[in-house]
């Protein structure tokens, strides 16, 4: 499956237009985040919008497609109260590149999966914002609703860049104010830092009975430990030296990772989160869903 998908993920990470990227991804998806706004008879109009793939043709406004000659759904919409809030590690860790797949690293992957949360956040009406943690700060872009917001977003998500640490506990702490409302909070990281200023923050604003749902990303290389024997590495966020892996090293590392990940998933399970694993090498589409169907629980 990872190599029959490859090519298509190898030329998506060729293009910075991330709504062609969402087009492509969306069109494999076939549902949303939440029953979101309610639609049909005895709602208010509220919008037109452009036809995208996935759509009902029942919803397409066929007398405006006579006078423009051009598909448009027209949008009929009661609000619903949940916020959709993205939350993007974008510290130097996430620079991590696929040894399998050319152009595609940890952010980018990231920055794909989050930029189609925030189209269909768009599409059912849902007020959604960004927060963004790169080089010691945190940048939050305020939830709304409607076109224009997703593509502030989308403008603010391809900004982003592979910087630093994370902003310290004090920061992240001061800043949770963001998600008053009840909020669905969709945040993706390699979480190699664990615990850290970014999971009590998850973990704080699940105590604050929000539905928080994490994506753990890792290379093919970091999940089997296939690095080239020899090959140098050092960390991107601390000022260490550099690192050689050997042969002995290998199943340390195995032993050592493997430890990691398994607490993380115990941490989630015992603050009741919602966490995924996923290689990045993995068909974007495949990993988007099994994210939005997560509910209730947690697990791998």
């Amino acid at each position: 499956m990872m190599q029959t998908m490859a090519p298509t993920s190898a030329m998506m990470a060729q293009t910075r237009d991330l709504d062609l990227v969402i087009r492509h991804v969306l069109a494999g998806l076939g549902h949303g985040i939440h029953a979101g706004r309610e639609r049909g008879a005895g709602v208010e109009f509220s919008e037109y919008r452009a036809y995208a793939p996935g759509d009902e043709w029942r919803r397409v406004d066929w007398k405006l497609l006579a006078r423009a000659d051009r598909y448009f759904i027209r949008e009929a919409e009661r609000d619903s109260h949940v916020a959709v809030w993205l939350w993007l590690d974008a510290t130097a860790s996430m620079a991590e590149p696929s040894r399998d797949i050319n152009g595609i690293d940890k952010l980018w992957f990231a920055r794909t999966v989050l930029a189609c949360v925030a189209a269909i956040a768009q599409r059912q009406g849902d007020a959604f914002g960004l927060v963004i943690c790169s080089d010691g700060k945190v940048e939050f872009t305020p939830a709304t609703r409607g076109p224009r917001q997703l593509q502030r977003v989308l403008a603010q998500l391809n900004k982003a860049q592979p910087l630093g640490g994370l902003p310290a506990s004090e920061v992240l702490k001061a800043h949770l104010h963001f998600a008053r409302s009840p909020s669905v909070i969709f945040a993706a990281s390699d979480f190699l830092d664990w615990p850290s200023p970014l999971s009590e923050a998850l973990q704080r604003l699940r105590r604050m009975h929000h539905d928080v749902r994490l994506l753990t990303l890792r290379t093919q290389a970091e999940m089997d430990a296939s690095f080239r024997t020899g090959s140098a590495y050092r960390d991107p966020e601390r000022s260490t030296g550099l690192h050689r892996l050997t042969g002995v090293d290998r199943a340390s590392y195995r032993a050592q990772s493997r430890a990691h990940f398994d607490g993380v998933v115990r941490a989630c399970r015992q603050s009741d989160i919602v966490q995924r694993e996923a290689c990045i090498e993995q068909p974007v589409v495949e990993v988007l869903r099994c994210w939005l169907r997560a509910a209730g629980g947690s697990g791998r």
